[in-house]
């Protein structure tokens, strides 16, 4: 696996990946004085489409006819919310599941103004080793050039707060199974097959078709100063915020994140590592021919979705719930063991790091088939007082204490509605009302490492 790269280019003019061949630090060096990478945005890949969970996911059949051939000759637009903004950015695409070399280009980021438009003068251009393309090699991905935003000249600036980047490219011939994360609760858009490449143009007629979903995109970095904090949100559904409002930013970590800027400015950044289904020690056996809609276990991603970052400082980590249903079947000792695993490689990759367990809100009653018994209830129980005794965490934030009824034990009343959809609920997944509980329940002193 690729797990940083640049290009090079080809006697043709092509640029190809080549794993390892600039490190982060190298990559960084002509960088101003006290600047550095820091990860504004993070969309943890997952599989190959359509394997996953999206959630009020359009009609794709439009723009993806086949998915065995995944995209063919035509453009996307990603539309992402940096959690801090940067005077330059570079952009990480991957090819994690596909089966064949994927080129992209005519790659471009600007400001979103609404829709798939963008504000008029903000689209730029993106290289790779200095060219207008890249071939990702299967199971490979690659780092941009970095690319200066015209608009973010000012970071500090409150009028770019919660503003969101338009990342637009190209796939050149047919993708193959496409990486993808499903539940972007974010919509994007898409041309239509073989309609090329239409990243440079600022308008959003090329750009029929949405979706709630990311491809191939999977990291955004901005420049921001030396030692900059990212915090590393790592999960489940309910970190990738299923039940929670489409477009609306409203899951836990996004609420966290107004709360620090709230506090810090524009010196902190939070991003979303949670994948709908994931498990922490399953599934055993993960690939491109035997996927799984969670995608791989918590244990199998953690170097691409949180060591490979850009400044990481900190991971709060939710999961456990999904290894409990009647998909995951997981012992309560493997989970343990499968945490211990974790806080052991992420000690060792990333020295000083701060890290926070939360406890697993609750699903007793849950109308979801594999959710709900009194057995993952017992297990979900034995695993928060795991995650409570001291010595394995730095810190504990208590989720399941904001978000369980003391008269059921299931989730409270309020909490149970879907925000999206309007639909009764599945008394697994929190609404608004819970997410905003759970990010407001986080002290800023046990997430933030000490000055």
């Amino acid at each position: 696996m690729l797990l940083a790269s640049t290009a090079a280019t080809t006697a043709g003019g092509a640029a190809v990946a080549q794993g390892n061949a600039v490190t982060n630090a190298a990559m960084g060096a002509a960088l101003p004085p006290g600047q550095g990478w820091v990860t504004a945005w993070a969309g943890s890949v997952q599989g190959p489409y359509p394997i996953g969970n999206p959630s009020a996911q359009p009609n794709q059949s439009f723009a993806f006819p086949d998915p065995a051939q995944g995209a063919r000759d035509q453009s996307f637009r990603l539309v992402v919310r940096p959690d801090l903004w940067g005077r330059s950015a570079r952009l990480r695409f991957s090819n994690a599941f596909g089966s064949r070399p994927l080129r992209i280009g005519g790659v471009h980021a600007g400001l979103q103004l609404g829709g798939g438009a963008l504000v008029p003068g903000t689209n730029r251009a993106v290289r790779f080793g200095g060219q207008n393309g890249v071939t990702i090699a299967p199971g490979g991905q690659v780092w941009s050039d970095a690319v200066e935003l015209p608009f973010a000249q000012d970071p500090d600036s409150p009028l770019l707060a919660g503003r969101k980047l338009a990342v637009s490219f190209a796939v050149e011939g047919s993708s193959g199974p496409m990486t993808w994360h499903a539940k972007a609760l974010q919509t994007s858009y898409v041309s239509p097959p073989g309609s090329g490449a239409h990243g440079a143009e600022e308008g959003e007629e090329s750009f029929p078709y949405s979706t709630a979903s990311w491809f191939f995109l999977d990291a955004v970095d901005m420049t921001a100063p030396a030692g900059t904090p990212v915090i590393v949100c790592f999960g489940d559904s309910i970190t990738d915020g299923t039940a929670s409002t489409m477009n609306g930013d409203d899951r836990w970590p996004d609420v966290l994140s107004r709360r620090l800027h709230a506090r810090l400015g524009n010196r902190v950044a939070v991003v979303n590592a949670g994948i709908g289904g994931n498990q922490v020690v399953g599934p055993a056996d993960y690939s491109v021919e035997k996927p799984f809609p969670g995608g791989p276990s918590a244990l199998a991603r953690l170097e691409r979705d949180v060591i490979s970052l850009s400044g990481v400082r900190t991971l709060i980590w939710l999961e456990g719930t999904n290894d409990f249903s009647r998909n995951g079947n997981a012992t309560l000792e493997a989970v343990q063991d499968g945490m211990r695993q974790g806080v052991r490689r992420l000690r060792d990759a990333i020295p000083g790091i701060r890290l926070v367990a939360a406890t697993v809100t609750p699903a007793l009653g849950s109308s979801s088939p594999a959710h709900g018994h009194a057995e993952q209830d017992e297990k979900r129980r034995g695993l928060n007082a795991f995650l409570t005794s001291p010595g394995l965490f730095d810190a504990v934030v208590d989720f399941d204490a904001v978000t369980r009824d003391p008269a059921s034990g299931g989730l409270r009343p309020e909490m149970v509605p879907d925000s999206t959809t309007g639909a009764a609920g599945d008394k697994l997944h929190p609404n608004r009302a819970g997410y905003l509980a759970m990010g407001s329940a986080i002290a800023p002193a046990a997430v933030l490492p000490p000055r």
